[in-house]
């Protein structure tokens, strides 16, 4: 998924971007949409990202994503936006007008769809597998409930519950006696 947008062209420069970032982060589209330049601290691998009922919260950058929303915003927003302002980070290819999650749905589908996932993948599923991927390695789960920006420890806690299932299948598959 992350190699299917064309890097040489600016809209493909800002899917990949957009897409890094949020598997990089976990967050809702709606805050991905949301990100506001200056909520973006690329120097220290951080941005500052507003949630539901307006909490703002901060959420770490990888270094990955952090060179690609870099680039994207040397190399393709300048390109996207042209003579006009948006207070949007991420601006569609039609005018610069900040991108909708309708908009981002679509580019990511449109990725999607080429190998087959157009049905499984949604903005939420890269949600899901940012958790489940620091859960399986091990990352605190008070730290990812800040970091997807839960009200309540039990709605992150469902993501133990895949690590469980897995734990289980790998017993029932490598223990001599199971």
């Amino acid at each position: 998924l992350m190699g299917q947008p064309d890097v040489t062209t600016p809209k493909g420069l800002r899917d990949r971007a957009l897409i890094e970032l949020l598997y990089a982060t976990g967050m809702r589209v709606s805050e991905l949409v949301g990100l506001r330049p200056a909520g973006v601290n690329l120097e220290a691998s951080y941005l500052t990202c507003t949630g539901k009922g307006d909490k703002q919260r901060i959420v770490p950058i990888g270094d990955q994503a952090a060179e690609w929303v870099t680039r994207y915003i040397r190399d393709s927003r300048p390109i996207l936006i042209g003579k006009r302002s948006s207070p949007r980070l991420f601006v569609n290819a039609r005018g610069g007008a900040g991108l909708t999650r309708v908009g981002f749905w679509k580019i990511l589908r449109s990725y999607a769809t080429p190998l087959g996932l157009a049905r499984s993948l949604s903005p939420h599923v890269l949600r899901h597998s940012f958790a489940t991927h620091l859960i399986e390695r091990g990352a605190d789960l008070r730290a990812i409930q800040v970091m997807l920006g839960h009200a309540d420890l039990s709605t992150t806690e469902i993501y133990t519950h895949v690590l469980e299932q897995r734990m289980r299948t790998m017993y029932d598959r490598f223990h001599p006696r199971a």
